[in-house]
């Protein structure tokens, strides 16, 4: 009998354990998996910053030509995190999560096997559309901003070391490995589905978004297709002004017009027209600007004004990216306690102070300042401001705000190099 019965309980304890395991878990998912679900995108799109002349000498072309392999990165980033975010706001969670992860995989097996260049570009797009999504995932996900601050200095470290990384791995192994850490980041998609059920938030609950029942109306590919016209134009706007300031004027145009028409379509005019929502996306755009403005511009003013040589300037640099990322954390920590006028006035503060320390110091210590202040003001500012564009919106629509946000604060990263080219580079 008893031998029966320790059979009966081994049997229903390794049930309970198999449920456990594909039971979706309730409550908010641990910000490590969100961090781990989102900051290898950052490390993927820095990579290649070192090693861009191994990559035109092993697919044959010339230098210029193999940036296309960091422009396409970043087109295809700032086009899909709208449009993934899209998805996970009309099929919920697990859609957005396994989609995205399918992406990036394939995005990276092409990436690892192409020998020509066009193929190449289509899987690094590829990886970038599917990493946008599962960051989008993972800012729907945060929920507070000393969450979301954990997941934006994630963003800033693992950027500021991905170019020293990439040329590590392709020194050590190959080229097409350092394009490939972004691919990472799936190891956190089966933690993070098993919340996909979890309930509404409080508010002192981060909210993970269900899955919907049932679709959630007719789809707005009009709307979809304008806005990707749109962001893709704004990203060629630093490569090919002329055709790009036209094509988003005319982008721009039809898409207000098809808002007017469509107002809950893709592009919700309810949230579009709110003051909170278009105040912290364009105020993040801009300190995001001019991050990346200081970013590339430093290192030469370092060399021009101070005499560093390169290894002293990335060195120094490297560490005022990574101490201005880590002290983000702390603004999104305290801005629960602060007002938001208080958290726009430091942001607005320390950016505009790192940029005027650019302008006018010739001191090396002091330029290193001023990208610690720019990177410090980004990332809180994609912290703390993303809550408040997130908050804006109804419940509904919290996953298009996020998307829209982020959407924002990319462009500035095609942005700042253009205005870094014109005032310091090519001078």
């Amino acid at each position: 009998m008893s031998t029966a019965v320790a059979t009966t309980t081994a049997a229903r304890a390794a049930k309970a354990a198999a449920a456990a395991r594909t039971t979706p878990r309730v409550g908010p998912v641990p910000v490590l998996w969100l961090t781990l679900l989102a900051t290898p995108l950052a490390a993927g799109a820095n990579a290649p910053v070192l090693i861009l002349p191994d990559m035109a000498r092993s697919l044959g072309v010339s230098a210029s030509t193999a940036t296309w392999l960091v422009a396409s990165y970043a087109w295809a980033m700032a086009v899909g995190t709208p449009l993934l975010a899209g998805l996970l706001r009309r099929r919920g969670l697990r859609a957005a999560l396994h989609l995205a992860g399918a992406l990036l995989v394939g995005g990276t097996l092409l990436v690892a096997a192409s020998p020509w260049l066009p193929l190449t570009l289509a899987g690094r797009a590829t990886q970038a559309a599917g990493g946008a999504g599962l960051a989008a995932v993972a800012m729907s996900l945060a929920g507070s901003a000393r969450r979301m601050g954990v997941i934006s200095a994630g963003f800033g470290i693992l950027g500021a070391s991905g170019p020293l990384l990439g040329a590590q791995l392709s020194q050590a192994v190959s080229w097409r490995l350092s394009l490939s850490v972004s691919v990472i980041a799936v190891l956190a998609v089966p933690m993070v589905s098993r919340y996909a059920t979890a309930p509404a938030a409080t508010p002192t609950t981060p909210a993970t978004p269900a899955t919907p029942a049932t679709p959630q109306g007719r789809f707005d590919a009009r709307g979809a297709a304008l806005l990707t016209a749109l962001a893709t134009a704004l990203v060629l706007l630093p490569h090919a002004p002329a055709a790009a300031l036209g094509s988003s004027a005319l982008a721009a145009t039809l898409l207000a017009l098809h808002v007017r028409r469509r107002p809950d379509g893709f592009v919700p005019a309810a949230l579009i027209r709110r003051p909170l929502f278009l105040g912290s996306a364009l105020l993040a755009l801009t300190l995001s600007g001019s991050y990346f403005t200081l970013l590339f511009s430093v290192p030469r003013l370092l060399a021009e004004r101070a005499g560093w040589d390169a290894a002293t300037a990335g060195t120094g640099q490297l560490v005022a990216l990574l101490t201005g990322s880590a002290l983000s954390w702390l603004l999104a920590a305290a801005s629960t306690r602060m007002s938001r006028a208080a958290v726009r006035a430091v942001l607005i503060g320390v950016g505009a102070s790192a940029a005027a320390i650019a302008v006018f110091a010739s001191w090396g210590p002091l330029l290193l300042v001023a990208t610690l202040g720019g990177t410090f003001a980004a990332t809180g500012s994609n912290a703390v401001l993303s809550m408040h564009a997130a908050s804006s919106a109804p419940d509904a629509q919290r996953p298009t705000a996020i998307g829209l946000f982020a959407l924002c604060y990319q462009l500035g990263g095609a942005f700042g190099p253009a205005i870094a080219t014109a005032l310091v580079l090519s001078a």
